[in-house]
């Protein structure tokens, strides 16, 4: 089962406060520096920078091949730059940093079981086996009734909130998600949505590829924009829809060709 990493032993609780504030933000900062990532003979991503130290939802935009997905794998640790280093919060990308994350597809890995079955084997991995706290999950995700139904047979909405079940078990101090509502419908967009804004603000930093731009101006509390397997620009989200530096973001915005 590959679409989250089902290794952190925190249970399942809503947090507040210091406390809250303290779990977003002790991973953070993320930095790559000079990361550069390259795959049968071609430069994918190319001395890239980046820094997010700031809690909420950072959405990664840009066009097709801009690097998005790629990025998400590196940060987490999927796949290995070719050079420069990443660190989370000063420490490498490693197991230490692995079990507090948690990461979506776009296509969700599901087990040919049950939907509860889906969840009772990542809480049996986590060493937690509990069925109340795994009806608590599906009914946070507006499943609980599908509980009995086979996983596979689900919509392709129900199935990515499944996965957010799956994720949350672990209760991230960071989620990673990449293009989760991508090809739903407009009703699973904002469902899933829901999840993700609960969860950027009970102590989860969240980081979510995207190419929604309307998507990204309702979560966004920040904007990594790609072009070209680099970062063109990383600023609030405001600044980036008002004001982008770049031309290339200003060409995305405006729903132009970005070459």
């Amino acid at each position: 089962m590959h679409d989250v990493a089902l290794k952190c032993p925190h249970g399942f609780t809503k947090t507040g406060g210091e406390e809250a504030v303290s779990q977003a933000t002790e991973m953070m900062p993320l930095r790559a520096t000079g990361v550069s990532y390259q795959a049968g003979g071609r430069h994918l991503i190319t001395s890239l920078d980046l820094e997010i130290s700031s809690p909420g939802i950072t959405m990664v935009m840009g066009p097709n091949g801009a690097g998005k997905s790629l990025l998400l794998r590196l940060i987490h640790g999927l796949i290995q730059p070719t050079a420069g280093a990443i660190s989370w919060g000063g420490k490498p990308v490693g197991p230490d940093v692995q079990r507090h994350q948690a990461l979506v597809f776009q296509k969700p890995v599901l087990l040919r079981r049950s939907v509860a079955d889906n969840v009772d084997f990542a809480l049996q991995i986590n060493g937690k086996p509990d069925p109340d706290r795994r009806n608590a999950l599906l009914e946070k995700v507006g499943l609980l009734a599908l509980a009995n139904q086979p996983a596979r047979r689900l919509s392709g909405g129900e199935q990515q909130r499944l996965a957010l079940a799956r994720a949350l078990i672990t209760e991230p101090k960071v989620l990673l998600l990449d293009e989760p509502t991508a090809s739903l419908d407009p009703a699973s967009v904002m469902t899933i949505e829901q999840i993700v804004r609960e969860a950027g603000s009970n102590a989860t930093k969240v980081i979510f590829v995207s190419h929604d731009i309307a998507q990204s101006r309702r979560l966004a509390d920040d904007v990594v924009f790609m072009h070209q397997g680099r970062v063109a620009e990383h600023a609030t989200a405001e600044t980036f829809f008002n004001s982008a530096s770049s031309q290339a973001a200003r060409d995305f915005i405006a729903g132009r060709i970005v070459l």
